[in-house]
C-alpha cells in the first residue's frame, strides 16, 4: 500500500473505532439492559421521547458514517496508485453538487422535526397539578410546596452521608454522597412544576431519571416539570460547579402513590403546626441545649467541627462570638458574615431551632455562659424589636 493510502488509513481508523463503540452502545440499550455509556430513558414520557430521539439521531449518524467511510476505504483500496489506476480528470459535476446539497438538507429537516416537537413538549408547563419552589444554597436545597394543599410545607434537604465515609474511616455505602436527610416527595402520575432559583451562586437541579435539569440562578426563576409514571426513589446532584462542596449537595426524589403522598403531606402540615406552637413556648436551658445539639450536628458540624474546634469555619470553643453579647451572636447566626463561608441561617432554621443552636453554642465546648435565647427572642431580633 502506498504511503498516501497508509496515511489515510490511519486518519480514518480513529473515527471508525468511535463509530463501532457508538453502535455497540446503541445495541446494548436496544436489548433493554442498562448501559453505563448511554443515556437512560428514565420514568417519564418526556424522558422516553428524549431517549428515542437520541437513538434515532445516533443511528442516522452511524449510517452516514458507515457510508462515508465505506466509500473512503473502497476508494483507498481499489483506486490506489499502486494498482495503476489513473485518476479522473473531471473538474465539476452539477449532479454531484446538487446531490450533496439537497441530501444533507433533507437529513437535517428529518432530524429537526422530531427535535422541535420534543423541545416544545419539554417547555410545556401547562396543566401542572402542583408547584414546588426549589432554592439552591451552598450547599443544600430548600423546597417549598406552593399549592393551597401544601401551604406552610417547606424544608431543607442536606447531605446525610456520614462523615466517617467521606473521611474513609468506614466503607462507603451503596448511595455514597447521594443520601439526604429530607427527600422531595411527589405523587405518581402527577404533573409537577418546579420553580428554580438560588440564594447565593448558580446551582443546577438535575435528576436524570425524571428528565429534569435546570439552572437555579440568583434573582431569576426558571421553570421545569416532570410527570413520573413509576413509583420509586430517584437520585440526582447539583450539576453546576457552585463552590468547594459542590459534590456534597445531592437530590433525592421519592415518587409515591397519591394516597401515600396525602399521608406524607398531612404529616408535614402537622409538623409545621407543631413548630408554630413551639414558637410561643418558653423552654428550659436543658431543653434548648438538647435540641440545639441536634441542630448543630446537622447544620454546623461540617464547618465548625464536632467539638467546636473549627476547620472550614472558625472555632466555636472559646470564641468571642459565643462568649460575647447575645445580640451579636444572634446576628452572626441569623445574618451570616459577608465574604466568608458563614451562611445566613435566619431563613434556613425556624425560630425554635435557631434559638436552640445559639443556646447550645453558648453552653457547649467549654463555653459556659449559662444564658439562653428563647424563640420569642429570635422572632423579635428578626423583626428589629
Amino acid at each position: 500500500m502506498c504511503f498516501e493510502a497508509k496515511r489515510l488509513y490511519r486518519l480514518a481508523l480513529g473515527p471508525v473505532l468511535m463509530l463501532l463503540a457508538m453502535v455497540s452502545a446503541g445495541a446494548w440499550a436496544a436489548d433493554g439492559e442498562r448501559s453505563t455509556v448511554n443515556m437512560s430513558p428514565g420514568v417519564t414520557e418526556v424522558g422516553q421521547t428524549i431517549f428515542d430521539l437520541h437513538m434515532i439521531i445516533l443511528w442516522i449518524c452511524v449510517i452516514i458514517g458507515v457510508l462515508v467511510f465505506g466509500v473512503m476505504f473502497y476508494s483507498i483500496i481499489y483506486h490506489r496508485k499502486s494498482r495503476g489506476v489513473t485518476p479522473a480528470t473531471f473538474h465539476e459535476s452539477t449532479t454531484v453538487e446538487i446531490a450533496w446539497t439537497v441530501v444533507p438538507f433533507i437529513i437535517l429537516i428529518a432530524m429537526a422535526v422530531p427535535a422541535t416537537k420534543t423541545l416544545i413538549d419539554i417547555y410545556n408547563f401547562d396543566d401542572a397539578e402542583m408547584d414546588i419552589m426549589v432554592t439552591g444554597y451552598q450547599w443544600k436545597w430548600k423546597y417549598e410546596y406552593l399549592n393551597d394543599a401544601g401551604e406552610n410545607v417547606q424544608f431543607f434537604s442536606s447531605l446525610s452521608t456520614p462523615q466517617s465515609e467521606i473521611l474513609n474511616a468506614e466503607a462507603k455505602g451503596e448511595h455514597y454522597l447521594l443520601e439526604v436527610d429530607e427527600p422531595v416527595v411527589i405523587p405518581v402520575n402527577t404533573k409537577v412544576r418546579f420553580l428554580m432559583t438560588a440564594n447565593d451562586v448558580i446551582h443546577s437541579w438535575w435528576v436524570p431519571e425524571l428528565a429534569v435539569k435546570k439552572d437555579a440562578i440568583p434573582g431569576f426563576i426558571n421553570e421545569t416539570w416532570t410527570l413520573a409514571t413509576e413509583e420509586g426513589i430517584y437520585r440526582g446532584q447539583c450539576a453546576e460547579l457552585c463552590g468547594k462542596d459542590h459534590g456534597f449537595m445531592p437530590i433525592v426524589v421519592n415518587v409515591v402513590s397519591k394516597e401515600e403522598y396525602a399521608e406524607w403531606l398531612a404529616g408535614k402540615q402537622a409538623e409545621a403546626a407543631k413548630i408554630k406552637e413551639l414558637m410561643a413556648q418558653t423552654f428550659s436551658l436543658e431543653e434548648l441545649v438538647e435540641r440545639g445539639k441536634g441542630v448543630y450536628e446537622r447544620s454546623c458540624l461540617a464547618c465548625h467541627g464536632a467539638n467546636g474546634e473549627g476547620g472550614v469555619g472558625t472555632a466555636i470553643a472559646g470564641s468571642a462570638i459565643a462568649n460575647g453579647d447575645m445580640q451579636g451572636h444572634l446576628d452572626v447566626v441569623a445574618n451570616g458574615v459577608a465574604g466568608t463561608a458563614m451562611q445566613a441561617f435566619g431563613g434556613q432554621l425556624n425560630d425554635v431551632d435557631l434559638a436552640a443552636v445559639v443556646t447550645y453554642q453558648r453552653n457547649a465546648f467549654g463555653n459556659n455562659m449559662g444564658d439562653m435565647a428563647q424563640p420569642i427572642d429570635v422572632y423579635n431580633f428578626k423583626n428589629g424589636q
